[in-house]
């Protein structure tokens, strides 16, 4: 990011109670490495955010399904129109590459949501619903399924929904004219493990699944052969030291800028790590683990210049904010914390030169 003055502003959702303004927007200081606020839209319980390929559009979860909003020349957001998802509230989403559907994960009900995108970006109609069935562990959070996240392969083909309350990962092929699902695959985990979250590498080649419970990360390989998905077991890797004290559950997962490190985050151990990303292999290589001064940091995410990193800590109401190397391994507090409400996730945006 040298020898250019590159401009970003920060999205980052907030549950609401008094206040209504689900959304607040940020002018990002990439010197000093902070946020300072620009504004804010109104919408309730904003859990999740994702940006549109395009990079033209952003979408939300909402109490009454999800919401669509145009991103203006300055960063700013125009609301475009809003969608039910004919279920419980939705907790994760995303769009696919081709910025056709708009995807959304029930924990509640254990529900996948697929809405068509309209070429103005606008939310249309829903084009597949699938209620998740199976009987996992006799326990609280997994006696039935839990959908957590949903995500597409970099080449667009397949699906995938991490459930938590059976502890596997289905694979679903994506209909591209219909926008209709059908499961060719199951990635499974350990029991009552709790994959969360899933990223793929930018080369679209590795995919990183996050189990909350276990406070780990699997590495596969992944390639599509004759028409059918083929997932091979790289790796697998903690997200905690071996000596963490209590239960902890991991959170995040978000890839830099440049697709070379991998970040995750633990509530109960206050943590954030990161990660080497082998290009080659896919292989991680832990660079740090260590304290993020706030408590439940539900997100993390490097600045874009990879010299920075900020903390949502859910529990404690905070964005505490550090100088980063994670070559060197080394984080260290560099200003002062911001107070917001109950956030849970953060997007840093480009803004057009």
């Amino acid at each position: 990011m040298a020898e250019r003055d590159y401009k970003f502003v920060a999205y980052v959702s907030t549950y609401t109670m008094e206040n209504k303004d689900g959304i607040t927007i940020f002018d990002v200081d990439l010197k000093k490495g902070t946020l300072k606020k620009k504004g804010s839209v109104e919408i309730t319980n904003s859990s999740y955010l994702t940006c549109s390929h395009n990079r033209k559009y952003l979408y939300s979860i909402t109490d009454m399904g999800v919401k669509g909003f145009r991103i203006i020349e300055d960063g700013m957001l125009e609301e475009i129109n809003a969608a039910s998802i004919n279920g419980m509230r939705g907790c994760y989403l995303s769009t696919d590459y081709a910025d056709k559907f708009l995807f959304v994960a029930g924990y509640h009900d254990g529900k996948i949501t697929v809405l068509r995108l309209n070429e103005d970006g606008s939310i249309g109609e829903i084009t597949e619903e699938i209620f998740v069935k199976g009987m996992g562990e006799v326990a609280e959070r997994s006696f039935h399924p839990h959908v957590n996240c949903v995500k597409m392969s970099r080449d667009n083909k397949y699906l995938l929904a991490a459930d938590s309350g059976m502890d596997h990962v289905n694979v679903y092929e994506l209909d591209e004219q219909k926008g209709t699902l059908k499961q060719v695959d199951i990635i499974r985990s350990n029991v009552n493990s709790g994959p969360k979250h899933m990223l793929f590498t930018k080369n679209g080649k590795f995919v990183f699944i996050l189990h909350e419970i276990m406070n780990y990360i699997d590495v596969y390989s992944y390639k599509c052969e004759e028409g059918f998905p083929e997932f091979e077991k790289v790796q697998t890797i903690e997200t905690v030291h071996n000596y963490h004290a209590g239960r902890n559950v991991s959170c995040a997962l978000k890839l830099s800028l440049d697709g070379k490190y991998l970040l995750s985050s633990n509530a109960g151990d206050n943590s954030v790590v990161a990660y080497s990303i082998d290009q080659e292999n896919g292989v991680l290589e832990k660079k740090f683990c260590l304290p993020i001064s706030g408590s439940y940091p539900k997100d993390a995410c490097f600045f874009p210049d990879l010299k920075h990193l900020v903390s949502l800590n859910h529990e404690s109401n905070t964005m505490t904010f550090f100088a980063s190397d994670a070559e060197k391994g080394t984080l260290a507090m560099s200003c002062k914390e911001i107070k917001i409400e109950k956030p849970n996730c953060i997007i840093f945006y480009l803004l057009e030169e």
